[in-house]
């Protein structure tokens, strides 16, 4: 039964395995898949005909977790897991008592500091959270290195209309008081159709440790995010145009899920970002994976990097035809600035479904 039946956490433990194989970790680092196994709790322990256990947003198939790899441009690569703790009887209430709970054992196993946690959970956790989600884990790896933990709170935790005043006060909770403005002056311009989507923290003590910040550009053209771009220096523009146009297919408005901006604050500067990363959902964009991949190639070869790598990526979670299904490549990233630049490629591990493939292309979107 264990065979052909897997349990969520042997079916995606296989597969983080494989991907941290493929970039390069010592076969005897165990680390990311008993933290894998840690954050899935009894979600990871349900056979994968019994359904999900909790409804995550995560995927689009309700899997609580998502795979990413990131290739800087320096050559490092990094493996990532996304996450949601589900509770053994789930709730929203409950899943954020139990996310808590994660982050208590990962401090305690891997002296991970929680104060930027500490100084913005009550902003961030109310009483009753509202929304699709309360808060995500994003945990961190590099081979021969010690793993990173970020966490992912909702701005609409209290509801939409205190979006705008909860990632303010985040920000002036962790000494921020001017970083709400350099945020936004660029990148909320469009009223409703800019939503604040993610405000996250990095649970670590290194002079690079980054609190994000990510708005979400419903119906937007290449237009929004080469302003959003504005707030950070030195920021190649037409970069980020060729970006929408090879991974979007030519596809002049996202009508789908929307293009996604992110800004990046350091120790080093409070107040201004020093990074910007855009974010485009191609499994919106294309008819199968077979489509979604050659447009990832095309990019990563327009950049000079190796879509061998993007292969052996995608061999690591599935066997499955690419033509068969459509998200495998959910989405991919460009990081931008000057703390650090690259391409993350997002991955599904389609452990309850694989999205069906549609007449068309990108281009008819």
């Amino acid at each position: 039964m264990a065979v052909n039946d897997p349990t969520l956490f042997e079916y995606t433990s296989r597969q983080l395995r494989n991907l941290c194989a493929e970039s390069g970790f010592p076969a005897s680092d165990n680390t990311p898949v008993e933290m894998l196994g840690e954050l899935l709790g009894e979600a990871g322990k349900r056979r994968l005909s019994e359904g999900p256990l909790w409804p995550s947003d995560v995927a689009d198939d309700a899997t609580p977790v998502e795979f990413s790899v990131a290739l800087d441009d320096t050559g490092d690569r990094a493996v990532r897991v996304l996450g949601e703790v589900i509770a053994e009887k789930p709730s929203m209430v409950a899943n954020v008592a139990a996310a808590r709970r994660f982050l208590n054992s990962m401090s305690e196993r891997l002296g991970i500091p929680t104060d930027r946690f500490e100084a913005v959970q009550d902003v961030f956790l109310p009483d009753e959270p509202q929304g699709k989600f309360a808060f995500w884990y994003s945990m961190i790896f590099r081979p021969n290195a010690s793993p990173k933990l970020k966490v992912y709170f909702n701005p609409a935790a209290r509801g939409e209309d205190r979006a705008a005043e909860l990632v303010a006060e985040g920000f002036r909770r962790l000494g921020m008081e001017d970083a709400y403005d350099a945020a936004t002056e660029y990148s909320v311009s469009r009223g409703d159709l800019d939503k604040f989507t993610f405000f996250a923290v990095d649970l670590d003590d290194s002079p690079l440790s980054r609190v994000k910040l990510y708005i979400s550009h419903f119906s937007a053209t290449a237009e929004a995010p080469v302003q959003a771009s504005e707030a950070v220096d030195g920021i190649d523009r037409d970069s980020i145009n060729e970006f929408c146009d090879l991974l979007g297919g030519g596809t002049e408005s996202f009508d789908g899920r929307p293009l996604v901006s992110s800004y990046s604050f350091v120790e080093s500067d409070l107040k201004r970002p020093g990074n910007y990363s855009l974010y485009l959902p191609i499994r919106d964009y294309v008819a199968d994976d077979v489509e979604a991949r050659a447009r990832v190639v095309s990019f990563l070869e327009s950049r000079g990097g190796d879509a061998a790598g993007l292969d052996r990526a995608i061999r690591a979670l599935t066997d499955r035809p690419l033509h068969e299904g459509r998200g495998l490549l959910a989405h991919v990233s460009l990081r931008l600035g000057q703390f650090g630049t690259g391409t993350t490629i997002y991955l599904s591990s389609e452990a309850y479904e694989v999205l069906p493939t549609r007449p068309g292309s990108g281009t008819d979107s």
